[in-house]
């Protein structure tokens, strides 16, 4: 007798599927692995279906500012599309600090938010988490804003605005998708719309003037900002045929920042000054020449400038120039480094950025004091590979944003804005974008907007390392009181928290320096950790810098 077959109806084939399930495909279709948010009535039909399907990890953010950040900072040491998803209305608004923050840095960060059902859009009925005119408070803190209010159209739109993140200039898209529209089923695409991303080649007879300069150029520096990233083989082809080079703090590590011809990110001194004086072509990749590198535009700059932008506005607006070519950093360098080796250039020029360098190093150091231990100790030991993320705090503006070299163009993060705050869940982001994570840079008084994000850093088992300056209150607000108020200290003493008894409660390794001759073991325990730990250095014991920091020069060099 045959046993009896029990053949299992098939299950029909999946036919459609809901317009945030589609979403979440669609991402994964263009290489998202990693988001960030904050989850909320008004985006589970997109975060549900994420969490059903997998492919995205989907980071839980303590607050949408913290979020907005994480995804800013993954942008830029990826060089890929960072993702955060908020709510409506007030969380929408919480993001939008970190959205400013992005749209300065160019960060290709793609802010998806939801919105009140179709029928009460711009209503001003009071919906739950409606904000009247979001979208125009979207498109003010945004390169551009995008509405989803029809399914049919989700994706295109969805696609759109991915493509304008990552175009040409760069910076954070925000889309706003009514609630009843992600929960709306839709027929189960075929393929997904792919990506757009326009660059802006520059004109052929524009660059060829610029070769010509070059050519007869005998003292060329070549300014390297954030909009030339991805021109190191360039640029240094440049410098290695006795180009000078210097870096605004989003070019670091374009070049190599050890190159004998660069002079790292030193911009504001009298040594640079002289340097461009004697400078006869200076050439601003990229860089908008912001005020806090310019000593608010007094610094002077040789008559002979070129800027190469792909922002049209940037033509003359900090600078006049001798010359503007409207393109690709990258590609106008490339094509300056091909005549490298005809140029004929004063040998005197390497001498002069080596005795300069070799001046500036040396008075930071002095300006430092104590604490070189410190950028010595951190120097020796930072991971190769690993993101160096600083928040605004006077250890970043005396020596973090200069001395401490970062080892390649996407490794240095740190808060271009001047908003305090965001170097932790900015280093979140980075230590999960980066395969040997991230070594973050904090004052006390910036990690007190931000403590929710250490229990994500937990959370998210982030590999990274917080090194905490704490000087017991607002270091840098004292010190202008100081110099412009009479010492006079209100609101900059603030309470701050037992650390140590912080880190306790939520399993976060900890280790308090209160002598510098115990930092290098500090960094190795704390380095050695898989997941986050805190190194809090105990500035009041320590003492102060030799130099008292008192905010960037304005009008008067010094």
């Amino acid at each position: 007798m045959q046993p009896e077959v029990i053949t299992m109806p098939t299950a029909p084939a999946q036919t459609t599927l809901t317009v945030g399930a589609a979403i979440c495909k669609a991402l994964a279709s263009w290489g998202v692995t990693t988001s960030f948010g904050v989850i909320s009535i008004h985006n589970m039909p997109i975060l549900d279906p994420m969490g059903v399907d997998g492919d995205i990890r989907f980071v839980a953010a303590r607050g949408e500012a913290g979020a907005l950040n994480m995804a800013d900072a993954y942008a830029r040491v990826k060089n890929h599309l960072g993702v955060a998803f908020t709510s409506t209305g007030t969380a929408a608004g919480n993001a939008a600090g970190a959205m400013v923050e992005a749209l300065t840095a160019g960060s290709p960060v793609l802010h998806i938010t939801g919105q009140v059902p179709v029928e009460h859009l711009d209503a001003n009925r009071a919906y739950i988490h409606e904000a009247p005119d979001q979208l125009t408070m979207l498109k003010a803190v945004s390169k551009r804003a995008f509405r989803i209010d029809d399914a049919a159209s989700a994706l295109d739109v969805l696609a759109q605005a991915a493509s304008c993140a990552l175009s040409a200039p760069r910076g954070p898209v925000s889309i706003e998708i009514a609630i009843d529209v992600q929960a709306a089923q839709i027929p189960l695409p075929e393929s997904f719309p792919e990506l757009e991303i326009t660059t802006l080649q520059p004109e052929p007879t524009k660059v060829a003037a610029l070769v010509e300069r070059l050519r007869t150029a005998k003292r060329p520096m070549i300014l390297l900002g954030g909009g030339a990233r991805g021109a190191g083989a360039a640029a240094t082809a440049l410098a290695d045929a006795g180009v000078g080079i210097v870096s605004s703090t989003c070019g670091r590590g374009i070049v190599a920042e050890d190159h004998p011809m660069s002079l790292g990110a030193f911009n504001c001194t009298d040594q640079v000054q002289a340097l461009y004086a004697a400078c006869d072509l200076l050439i601003v990749a990229g860089s908008r020449l912001r005020g806090n590198e310019t000593w608010t535009y007094k610094l002077g700059l040789p008559a002979d400038l070129v800027q190469i932008d792909v922002d049209a506005t940037s033509d003359g607006r900090c600078y006049p120039n001798a010359q503007f070519i409207q393109g690709d950093a990258p590609a106008v360098l490339a094509a300056l480094a091909q005549v490298a080796g005809e140029l004929s250039l004063d040998p005197a020029l390497a001498g002069d950025i080596a005795a300069a360098r070799e001046t500036m190093v040396a008075a930071l150091r002095s300006d430092v004091g104590p604490y070189t231990a410190l950028v010595d100790a951190l120097q020796a030991r930072m991971p190769e590979g690993a993101a160096w993320v600083r928040d605004v705090t006077i250890s970043n503006s005396m020596w973090g944003n200069r001395y401490l070299r970062v080892g390649d163009q996407h490794a240095g993060v740190h808060a271009v804005g001047g908003g305090i705050g965001q170097g932790l869940p900015m280093g979140v982001g980075a230590a999960l974008g980066r395969e040997a994570g991230a070594v973050v840079l904090s004052g006390d008084g910036g990690l007190s907007l931000c403590l929710g994000e250490l229990l994500t850093a937990v959370d998210e088992k982030a590999p990274l390392t917080l090194v905490l300056m704490n000087d017991n209150g607002y270091g840098v607000i004292r010190n202008i009181q100081d110099t412009t108020y009479g010492g006079r200290h209100y609101y900059s003493n603030i309470l701050i928290p037992d650390f140590a008894l912080l880190a306790q409660s939520i399993g976060l390794p900890h280790r308090q320096v209160s002598d510098l001759a115990d930092i290098g073991a500090a960094l190795d325990e704390a380095l050695a950790i898989e997941g986050p730990a805190v190194v809090e250095v105990d500035m009041v014991s320590i003492g102060g810098f030799a130099k008292s920091f008192a905010g960037p020069p304005t009008v008067e060099r010094k």
